[in-house]
C-alpha cells in the first residue's frame, strides 16, 4: 500500500519542488507566456483593425467604382447623343447642299431651256419672216405687173407716210 499511499516525506519534498518549480515558471515563464499572449492579442487586434479598414476601403473602392461607371455611362450618353447631334447637323448640312445644288442645276437648266427658246423663237420668226416675205414678193409679182398698178402702190405708200409723219 505505500504505492497508493504517499509519505509525508514525499508529500514535503513533493510539495517543495511544486512550490520551486511554480515559483520559476511564475518569475520567468509566465511573464513570457503572458506576453506572448499579450502580443498575440495585439497582433490579433491589430489583425482585425486592419480588417475592418481594408474592409471599409473595399466598400468605399465600391462606391467608388459604381460611381465611376455611373459617370463612364453618362459621359458615354453625352458622347453618342453629341455624335446623333454631329450626324443630324452632317445630315443636314447635306440635304442643304444637295438641295443647293439642284436648285443651282435646275436654274441653270431653266436659263439654258430659255434661252434655246429664245433662239428657237428667233429662228422661227426669221423663217416666218422670210416665209411672209417671199409669199408678198410672190402676191405683189401677180399683182404689180402692169405699170399703173405700180404707180398706184408707190402713191398710196408715199401718201401713207406722209400721213405717219404728220401725227408724229
Amino acid at each position: 500500500m505505500s504505492l497508493i499511499t504517499p509519505d509525508f516525506g514525499l508529500l514535503f519534498w513533493m510539495t517543495l519542488i511544486f512550490a520551486i518549480v511554480f515559483f520559476v515558471l511564475a518569475k520567468f515563464g509566465f511573464p513570457i507566456i503572458t506576453g506572448m499572449v499579450d502580443e498575440r492579442n495585439v497582433r490579433i487586434s491589430e489583425s482585425l483593425r486592419k480588417a475592418r479598414e481594408a474592409e471599409a476601403a473595399l466598400n468605399e473602392l465600391s462606391v467608388r467604382q459604381k460611381e465611376m461607371i455611373e459617370q463612364a455611362r453618362q459621359e458615354q450618353a453625352a458622347i453618342l447623343k453629341d455624335a446623333a447631334q454631329v450626324r443630324d447637323a452632317m445630315i443636314a448640312q447635306a440635304k442643304t447642299q444637295a438641295s443647293d445644288e439642284a436648285a443651282k442645276i435646275v436654274a441653270q437648266a431653266r436659263t439654258q431651256i430659255a434661252a434655246e427658246k429664245e433662239s428657237a423663237m428667233a429662228e422661227v420668226r426669221s423663217q416666218l419672216a422670210e416665209l411672209s416675205v417671199a409669199v408678198a414678193e410672190k402676191v405683189m409679182r401677180t399683182q404689180l405687173e402692169s405699170d399703173k398698178a405700180q404707180v398706184e402702190l408707190v402713191n398710196r405708200m408715199v401718201e401713207e407716210l406722209s400721213r405717219n409723219q404728220k401725227m408724229n
